[in-house]
C-alpha cells in the first residue's frame, strides 16, 4: 500500500491522504479499484481523528482505495469553503484517477456527524456527486446544521432526483444530533425515489464512530458495529463488486420502478401512467378485463407498479410483453414524477 498526503489549501489547512492499495500483479485480474472518501466530523470545529483512519481501514480491508479528507474549520469554514474542499478533493482524485488505478465511476463518500452534513451536500449539491454516500448520525437539518456553522444548507432540502444512493444510520438516543436529522434525510430520499438503506439502532450515545471498543466509549448495543459490512455489502449492490477480468458493475443500485427510463413501461407507477392519456388508453386496450386506475389502493398508487398490479391479477406474460411494447413507444415527459 502506498500512502500520500497532499495539501489542497494551504491557507486553510485543507489536506487530503490518500491510501492507495495495490492493483495488477500480485492482485491478479484487479486493474482499477473503487474508492472511499472519508470525511471525519468534529461540530466544523475540528476533524475527529477517531472518525478518519479507524473508519478508513475495514474499506481498504475490502478492497477499496482510501482517501480521508481534513476540511475547512472554525472561521475558514464559512459556508460552502467545506463543500469546495471537498470539490477540491474529488477534482485531484479524478486527475489522478489512472495513475493511483481509481475507478472514477465508483467513488463513494462516508461521513459522520458534521462530516456527514458535508457528505450528504456532496450527494445533493456538489460539482462533483459521489456514486454512493454513507451518512452516520448526519447533522442535515437547518436548525440543527445552524449550531455548528451558521448559513450553510440543509441537505435534506436539497435532494433531488440526482442524488446518488445512501446508506444512513444513527442511534434512537443520540444526545448531540438528534435521530430525527435522519429520519428527515430518508424521507426526503423516498419522496424522490433514491435508492437507501437505513439502520437507527436502538440505543448509543453521539459519536460511536465503527464501534470498535479500543477507539470508543461504553454505552451502546453491540450491534452497532454492523453498519461497517452492512454498508460494504450495501456498497457492492449499488456499486458492484472489485472490477475483476473486465467485469463491468451495474453503476446503481436495484431499479426501484421504471418512473424514471425515458420511455414509459410497465414498471412504472399506476400514478404515474395515470398522467398520460396515451398510456391509459393503451392499458384500457390491450387490459381490458382490469381497471387498474379504479382498483389501485388511493393510498399506495404512487408505490404500487403496473407490473405488479397485473401479474398479482394474472393477466398473461405475453399479454405483458405487448403492453409493454406499447407504453415504450410513449416519451416518458414525467421521468421527476413520483
Amino acid at each position: 500500500m502506498r500512502t500520500e498526503q497532499i495539501t489542497l489549501n494551504g491557507d486553510r489547512h485543507v489536506t487530503l491522504t490518500a491510501y492507495l492499495l495495490g492493483t495488477g500483479g500480485e492482485f491478479f485480474g484487479i486493474d482499477r479499484r473503487p474508492a472511499m472518501l472519508v470525511i471525519p466530523g468534529g461540530g466544523y470545529h475540528f476533524c475527529s481523528d477517531r472518525e478518519a483512519d479507524p473508519v478508513a481501514l475495514p474499506y481498504l480491508a475490502a478492497g477499496y482505495h482510501a482517501f480521508i479528507l481534513r476540511y475547512s474549520l472554525n472561521e475558514q469554514a464559512a459556508w460552502p469553503n467545506p463543500l469546495d474542499d471537498y470539490d477540491a478533493a474529488m477534482d485531484l482524485i479524478l486527475k489522478h484517477a489512472d495513475d493511483w488505478r481509481v475507478d472514477a465511476d465508483r467513488i463513494a463518500v462516508v461521513g459522520f456527524s458534521a462530516g456527514g452534513h458535508l457528505a450528504a451536500c456532496a450527494a445533493t449539491m456538489a460539482r462533483h456527486r459521489p456514486s454512493a454516500a454513507i451518512l452516520g448520525y448526519p447533522v442535515i437539518d437547518g436548525a440543527c446544521v445552524n449550531d455548528y456553522l451558521p448559513g450553510a444548507p440543509d441537505a435534506a432540502e436539497a435532494v433531488d432526483d440526482r442524488t446518488c444512493p445512501c446508506f444512513v444510520f444513527a442511534t434512537r438516543t443520540d444526545n448531540l444530533v438528534p435521530v430525527e436529522n435522519s429520519l428527515h434525510m430518508v424521507n426526503a430520499l423516498c419522496a424522490h425515489d433514491i435508492a437507501f438503506e437505513s439502520h437507527i439502532y436502538g440505543y448509543g450515545g453521539h459519536g460511536l464512530t465503527t464501534g470498535i471498543t479500543a477507539i470508543n466509549y461504553p454505552g451502546y448495543s453491540a450491534r452497532y458495529a454492523n453498519w461497517v459490512k452492512d454498508s460494504i455489502a450495501w456498497l457492492e449492490d449499488v456499486l458492484g463488486g472489485l472490477s475483476v477480468r473486465g467485469e463491468t458493475p451495474p453503476a446503481f443500485g436495484p431499479r426501484l420502478n421504471g418512473n424514471r427510463d425515458e420511455t414509459l413501461n410497465i414498471d412504472c407507477t399506476i400514478a404515474c401512467l395515470k398522467k398520460s392519456p396515451e398510456a391509459v388508453r393503451a392499458i384500457a386496450e390491450l387490459v381490458p378485463q382490469k381497471d387498474v386506475f379504479k382498483d389501485a389502493p388511493s393510498a399506495a398508487g404512487h408505490v404500487i407498479r403496473l407490473s405488479d398490479s397485473l401479474r398479482y391479477a394474472g393477466v398473461p406474460d405475453e399479454t405483458l410483453n405487448a403492453l409493454n411494447e406499447r407504453l415504450q413507444t410513449i416519451p416518458n415527459d414525467r421521468r421527476t414524477d413520483k
